[in-house]
């Protein structure tokens, strides 16, 4: 190429300029790269907390991202294990069992019936009235 052919004001060589705009756009990319982690790790980070019921998701700021090592699918391998260890060392960021725990409720028990040495003398005679009217 002569000089002609090159844009005004630029006075060095083309593949020189080539090479740095690769070297910027690498640059770039390892950086979009490290953030998508530095995301992947924290979403990851917050659904283990939340699972160990933390109160304040703004907590995890306490925490160090390059603790934990991403797998090939983007996960954190030991994030509960992590959490567990941050909630041992700052329990007060973490409460009691939410009401969208996992958490199942007691089972359902029927309704137990009064034995009659339980009854006063009143609750006895309704009682046995009932059950006589509803014999015949």
């Amino acid at each position: 190429m002569s000089e002609d052919t090159l844009p005004a004001g630029s006075d060095s060589d083309p593949l020189a300029e080539l090479r740095a705009r690769a070297e910027a756009l690498e640059q770039r990319l390892a950086t979009a790269e490290q953030d998508a982690r530095s995301r992947v790790a924290r979403a990851e980070l917050k659904v283990e907390a939340v699972r160990a019921g933390i109160v304040d998701l703004d907590g995890l700021k306490l925490l160090d991202l390059d603790v934990g090592a991403l797998t090939s699918e983007g996960q954190i391998a030991n994030a509960a294990e992590i959490i567990g260890q941050f909630r041992r060392a700052k329990p007060w960021l973490f409460g009691g069992a939410s009401s969208s725990s996992r958490a199942s409720p007691p089972p359902a028990q029927p309704p137990r019936q009064k034995l009659a040495v339980d009854m006063t003398d009143g609750e006895y005679q309704a009682a046995r009235t009932a059950i006589l009217k509803h014999q015949f």
